[in-house]
């Protein structure tokens, strides 16, 4: 197998590069804060990196939310390293280890490329594999460091992430579907590693797709919500529903007793207004 090579540095026209399989797609708030610094510094600081395929077709590597940024900015060339000779394999490792290292990413996306960089370096190193031949010449002689530590351990180091960290994303980025990544990535609000680890430990496709689901649909408000409902459900049992005002009342009677009665007395002194309109309405809706 050939070695990628760096053909040229060069300015190419941004109509003429295409953009095929990313891993995530660009996010608005990406795109607004690279505009941004381009307009307060007048460049872009990274060029983008292509792949230069047979027949001289281009392709991108890695910069995505650089070429959008450029292309709402209404330039026509942008500034790219050209690569030759380059597997799809060598392409997506690039493509992940240039996210990783630059973008600002949520838990999600984390997870879907640290799962991602792990499956692909294997496939290009198998002698890393667990199991693989630790004895070889292969594996005596290689140079890169994930060939003599953990996976998890290396990555760690190169990001700036703790091992656990590095190993909780993997296993809940391993589990995912690209289903399950449409979902979440429309739920209303952010998935949390919280909420990955709760899905990579579901017991069944079903459990998983409920909880994916829910998250994705905001009908609940965590990944631990979503699965005690379907075990609930499940077992025959209706789930529990907390009155957020019942709860609050709660919160209320439980702060009352434990305060001293100056307080007590201060707390009325100051809402003696609220409460006497509140006590009124009371009187007149019980009337």
């Amino acid at each position: 197998m050939k070695t990628p090579t760096l053909m040229k540095r060069d300015f190419v026209a941004i109509n003429l590069i295409d953009v095929q399989d990313r891993l995530r797609p660009v996010s608005e708030a990406g795109i607004n804060s690279l505009i941004a610094s381009i307009t307060e510094l007048g460049v872009m600081k990274d060029a983008i990196h292509l792949r230069q395929l047979k027949g001289g077709r281009l392709v991108l590597i890695a910069g995505g939310h650089r070429l959008e940024a450029a292309r709402q900015l209404g330039w026509t060339e942008i500034a790219a390293q050209i690569w030759t000779d380059v597997t799809d394999d060598w392409a997506r490792l690039m493509e992940v280890d240039d996210n990783l290292a630059g973008a600002e990413m949520n838990a999600l996306d984390t997870a879907v490329f640290l799962a991602e960089r792990k499956k692909v370096y294997e496939k290009l190193h198998p002698e890393t594999r667990q199991g693989g031949d630790r004895k070889s010449h292969k594996f005596e002689n290689q140079t890169d460091m994930m060939s003599v530590s953990s996976f998890a351990t290396a990555t760690a180091e190169k990001f700036g992430m703790t091992d656990r960290h590095v190993r909780r994303m993997i296993s809940a980025g391993s589990r995912l579907t690209q289903l399950d990544l449409q979902q979440l990535r429309a739920a209303p609000k952010p998935v949390t590693l919280a909420d990955l680890q709760v899905i990579a430990k579901a017991s069944s496709s079903a459990e998983h797709s409920h909880v994916v689901a829910a998250l994705g649909e905001g009908s609940a408000k965590s990944a631990a919500v979503a699965r005690a409902t379907f075990v609930a459900q499940s077992s025959g049992v209706k789930p529990t529903v907390k009155d957020p005002v019942e709860d609050a009342y709660k919160a209320l009677i439980a702060l009352w007793a434990r305060a001293p009665k100056a307080a007590k007395r201060r707390f009325v002194d100051e809402l003696a207004s609220e409460l006497d309109a509140m006590l009124n309405a009371a009187e007149v809706a019980a009337a």
